[in-house]
């Protein structure tokens, strides 16, 4: 019988391939190629050829998307010895689909075994997994972890990239974290198969630079521990950060806040167009008892600036302070900024809340760019923005 020799098809020549017909690939693989007679579209196919029980048999193997010449070669290799010792390679191949983990599976497994391990707080731990149960299971979990490619991965997040984008980036980053773990494990048979959420940025949409976020943001998670660590402090930079943290505004209209634009009663802050961003038109911020809380308790610091300069009050609180009192708390400019915060807060918003894009664009005082949008009433979502703020709030003072 003559040798079949293992490499007479490279890698790059199977890729190129678009004339139908069978291609020899070494120990009995072949690759079909085939062409729709409707839309002209290629397909290509592996299957395995050899003599089981001493009978001709061809075996489907999957398609060539799922497979790399060198996987399908060494695929060939093992069903042709195992052929040759009298087994059936039919069976071997449905046991081994039998004993490969879900994407699922393989998940709660990493999450169990590797990440749970890291974690301190059962809460962050039940994030980590609660991202993946909301945007990847629905779609992928119950399919056999080595056949999710990487056309799955883009075609889940792809509706998200832009409206939920930290969400997309971080359910990315956990669906690399699961294939990376599960790689070395017999029950996954990965073999040399990429991480299909190793995706060029080009592969999704564009993110709009009103969206784009450049300041570090600390996780959302960490935040309830940094506020209590707040609460203990009497300086007026943490009185100002809390303050800043519970209305997510911006750091130069917290800093230059006035007595003049608190109604206490009606529990509102109203910064006038001058002060805000691009100064076309003011903005109106619903108070949560907790940013109530922290106006009384630097009442009669000043007659006009509500969080004045230590060495003035007549000033407002330099541009550092803030930033300044991270750094002394042990957070570094590398994971978060006070500016940050705004981020913060959009991505806890985006992931545990219900409420509309609108509403919470407006709290951040975004440009809603939909003229019809734009035209809604703003008092009538004024009560929506409240409810969310009272969330927020109880959010970030749970500890």
């Amino acid at each position: 019988m003559p040798r079949i020799p293992a490499n007479n098809l490279s890698a790059l020549g199977a890729k190129q391939l678009k004339k139908p017909g069978k291609y020899a690939c070494g120990y009995g693989l072949y690759l079909l190629v085939a062409e729709s007679p409707d839309s002209g579209a290629v397909t290509k196919r592996w299957y395995w050829r050899g003599t089981v029980h001493g009978e001709r048999r061809e075996i489907s193997i999957g398609p060539f998307s799922e497979r790399t010449l060198s996987d399908a070669r060494e695929l060939a290799r093992d069903w042709r010895k195992a052929a040759r010792s009298g087994k059936d390679p039919k069976l071997e191949r449905d046991q081994d689909k039998a004993r490969v983990l879900t994407f699922e599976q393989a998940a709660r497994l990493c999450h169990e075994e590797a990440i749970l391990p890291g974690l301190s707080n059962a809460k962050h731990a039940n994030q980590w997994i609660g991202t993946l149960e909301k945007y990847a299971f629905t779609k992928i979990g119950n399919r056999p972890i080595n056949k999710v490619v990487q056309e799955d991965v883009i075609r889940l997040l792809g509706p998200i990239w832009v409206s939920k984008h930290e969400t997309a980036t971080r359910t990315l980053q956990r669906i690399r974290r699961v294939f990376d773990w599960a790689r070395p494990r017999g029950d996954c048979a990965l073999g040399n198969q990429m991480n299909p959420a190793d995706i060029p940025r080009d592969a999704f949409p564009n993110i709009p630079k009103s969206e784009q976020k450049h300041r570090a943001a600390l996780p959302f998670e960490e935040l309830p521990e940094l506020m209590r660590r707040l609460n203990e402090m009497e300086a007026i930079s943490a009185h100002a950060l809390r303050f800043h943290i519970l209305t997510a505004s911006r750091p130069i209209e917290t800093r230059g806040a006035r007595w003049s634009e608190i109604d206490i009663q009606r529990r509102l802050w109203t910064i006038p167009a001058e002060r805000m961003k691009g100064k076309k038109k003011g903005h109106i911020v619903p108070l949560s008892d907790a940013a109530i809380e922290v106006l009384e308790e630097v009442g009669g610091l000043s007659d006009q600036l509500v969080f004045p300069s230590i060495s003035d009050p007549n000033k407002m609180m330099s541009d550092g302070t803030m930033n300044l009192l991270l750094v002394r708390l042990g957070i570094q400019r590398a994971k978060a900024t006070v500016h940050g915060f705004r981020a913060t807060f959009r991505i806890w918003a985006e992931e545990k809340t219900d409420f509309s894009h609108e509403v919470k664009e407006m709290a951040l005082a975004h440009t809603i760019k939909n003229k019809a949008e734009a035209a809604y009433n703003r008092t009538a979502l004024l009560d929506m923005r409240r409810a969310l703020m009272v969330r927020w709030a109880e959010f970030v003072t749970s500890r």
